[in-house]
């Protein structure tokens, strides 16, 4: 079954696959600041070189924009780029799917891709690129989501405690075990890349700075929230904690969502909140290069990870016209509201966290 963790609508589509195109020749350019498509000369290799890499004091990662950068309708990177990079040149590297842009107090970001093969090879091709030094950044993961309605709301923010992978394992048809019994088994070998606990401190930290940011809501959203039971499904939006989930399959359904929990648990991770498609993956590489205690993890819900109890999971998987949620452009800019209060404090604060997460 189909779960779509955020809209993704035919524009955007088209979108991705000129850029996948261009990406035969070179980064896929911003609109707004296009990238030449011809190969620099030897010495504008050279000059590159050798000019001193940009020290990142913290790295953004969004997976998707809709259209331009600024000036549109808004997806997961417009919010973060309108408040640090509006103006900045779009600085080209080889293996990315975007370009990476960076403001004069170390803040930097780009649109990763889709998924974790498309968002973690474009990390590590940033990581490792000569013109940024990332040897004290910290990491703020960006995007939207899905959320059990028995844990979240539509418009929520949530800062991950865990990071576990949905997909790696041994899965099985529910029709080939005992009724009711779990259909997964953890692939041995895999224990040190299937799930990631993140720095409580650093937890505690986005917290602390951001808990009580007062967050959008819309009167789409509201009316959808009433569809469901759940209290926690009909709360106005917040900022949480949780166990994020990453996963290449769009899992969809009250049984996968069943599922998710248990994986969670079955790994010593907290409750499950957040459904999404790149972060565990974009932390191994994180991991493999600098290490996991800079990292952060800021998803924003748009969407329940099942119907409710008076529609099937196909009905909601695929629905009416008129009958999706609402507040997706309210989560969007919920996200950036809370992830900017954390980035704008450790850069105004940076004497005392370049050398590590101090104490909250």
């Amino acid at each position: 079954m189909m779960f779509f963790h955020r809209p993704f609508p035919s524009s955007c589509v088209r979108w991705l696959s000129a850029c996948s195109a261009a990406l035969l020749v070179t980064a896929c350019a911003s609109p707004t600041s296009p990238v030449s498509t011809t190969a620099p000369v030897p010495a504008a290799r050279s000059a590159a070189a050798t000019a001193a890499p940009i020290k990142v004091k913290v790295f953004v990662a969004a997976m998707f924009e809709i259209g331009q950068n600024t000036g549109d309708r808004a997806g997961e990177f417009q919010h973060w780029y309108e408040r640090y990079w509006k103006g900045a040149a779009p600085m080209a590297v080889p293996g990315a799917l975007q370009p990476v842009y960076c403001n004069a107090d170390g803040v930097c970001g780009a649109v990763l891709g889709m998924g974790k093969v498309n968002s973690s090879s474009s990390m590590q091709a940033i990581l490792l690129n000569p013109q940024f030094d990332f040897s004290q950044a910290y990491y703020v993961i960006s995007g939207v989501a899905g959320t059990p309605p028995a844990r979240g709301t539509i418009g929520e923010v949530s800062w991950a405690t865990w990071l576990v992978d949905y997909d790696l394992g041994h899965r099985w048809a529910p029709e080939e075990n005992k009724p009711g019994e779990p259909t997964f088994m953890p692939r041995k070998g895999y224990e040190e890349y299937r799930r990631f606990k993140l720095n409580p401190d650093l937890v505690g930290w986005a917290m602390k700075l951001s808990s009580h940011t007062p967050l959008k809501d819309s009167d789409s959203a509201r009316k959808y929230r009433l569809r469901y039971p759940d209290a926690a499904a009909r709360r106005a939006p917040f900022v949480g904690t949780g166990t994020h989930m990453t996963g290449d399959t769009f899992f969809h359904g009250p049984g996968m969502s069943k599922q998710a929990q248990y994986i969670a648990k079955l790994y010593g991770a907290d409750d499950y909140v957040i459904t999404e498609m790149e972060a565990a993956a974009i932390t191994l590489v994180i991991k493999r290069t600098h290490g996991t205690d800079r990292v952060m993890s800021l998803r924003g819900a748009v969407n329940f990870d099942q119907g409710n109890p008076k529609e099937s999971t196909l009905q909601h998987l695929d629905p009416a016209p008129g009958e999706t949620a609402g507040g997706f452009a309210e989560t969007v800019e919920n996200i950036a509201l809370v992830g900017t209060r954390v980035v704008d404090h450790i850069v105004a604060n940076w004497p005392q966290w370049q050398a590590g997460v101090p104490k909250p």
